[in-house]
C-alpha cells in the first residue's frame, strides 16, 4: 500500500480512494496517513505531496467510489437479491428494513458512516437501495469524506518522519481489533446464514 502511494503519487491516491469507497477493504487510514507524512519535508528531505491537494483528491475520489456503489445498489439491488439472495445472505425483508431505516435516519447514517472504518466503504449500497436522494447523498458524502480524509492526512502530517513508528503502533493495535472484528463477523455470518435458510426454505419445499 505505502509503496504504491510512494511510487505512483497522486494517481495512487485517486485509485485507492475510489476503490475503497466502492466497497473494497482497503484501509484508508494507511493510505492518507502515509500521504500526510509525505506532505512534510521531514520524510526524505522533501515534500512529495501538497496537503491541500491530497485532501481534495481523497474527497473527490471517495465521492466517485461512493457514487458507483450507490448506483449499483439503486439500479441492481433488488435484482441481485432476486437472483442470488440465498448466496449473498440477503432477503427482500432486509431491503425493506434498509429502506425504512434510511427513511428515518438516512442523512445521519451517511454522514457519520463516512468517518467510521469499514462502515464508510459499505454505507453507499444500502443508501442506493433505499433510493436516498442523489443530491443529499452526494453532499453528505463530500462533507463526511472531507472530514475523514482531512483527519487522517493531518495525523500523518503531524507524525512526519515518525510515521513509520506511528504506523507500527497502529498495526500493533489493529491486530487485536481485527481479531475481534473477525470473531464478530463469524458470529454474524452464522446467525445470518440460519436466518436466510429459514427464509428461503419454504419456497424450496413448495417447488
Amino acid at each position: 500500500m505505502q509503496s504504491f502511494v510512494q511510487n505512483y503519487g497522486y494517481f495512487a491516491l485517486v485509485v485507492l480512494s475510489i476503490v475503497e469507497s466502492a466497497c473494497a477493504p482497503i484501509p484508508s487510514e494507511v493510505t492518507f496517513g502515509f500521504a500526510g507524512a509525505f506532505c512534510t519535508v521531514a520524510v526524505g528531505g522533501e515534500a512529495h505531496f501538497n496537503i491541500g491537494l491530497v485532501i481534495l483528491i481523497g474527497t473527490l475520489g471517495s465521492l466517485v467510489g461512493s457514487i458507483i456503489a450507490y448506483e449499483v445498489g439503486r439500479t441492481a439491488g433488488r435484482t441481485i437479491v432476486d437472483r442470488w439472495g440465498k448466496w449473498i445472505l440477503l432477503t427482500h425483508k432486509d431491503l425493506d428494513a434498509a429502506e425504512r431505516w434510511f427513511a428515518k435516519y438516512g442523512s445521519i447514517s451517511v454522514l457519520i458512516g463516512r468517518v467510521l472504518p469499514v462502515v464508510r466503504s459499505a454505507i453507499s449500497v444500502p443508501a442506493g437501495i433505499a433510493e436516498m436522494k442523489r443530491g443529499r447523498f452526494m453532499v453528505l458524502t463530500v462533507i463526511g469524506s472531507a472530514a475523514w480524509v482531512s483527519l487522517l492526512t493531518g495525523l500523518g502530517y503531524a507524525a512526519g518522519s515518525n510515521w513509520k513508528n506511528v504506523s507500527k503502533d497502529f498495526h500493533m493495535f489493529q491486530t487485536p481489533t481485527i481479531i475481534v472484528l473477525v470473531l464478530l463477523l463469524a458470529w454474524g455470518f452464522w446467525h445470518r446464514l440460519r436466518t436466510v435458510r429459514r427464509h428461503y426454505a419454504p419456497k424450496h419445499r413448495a417447488n
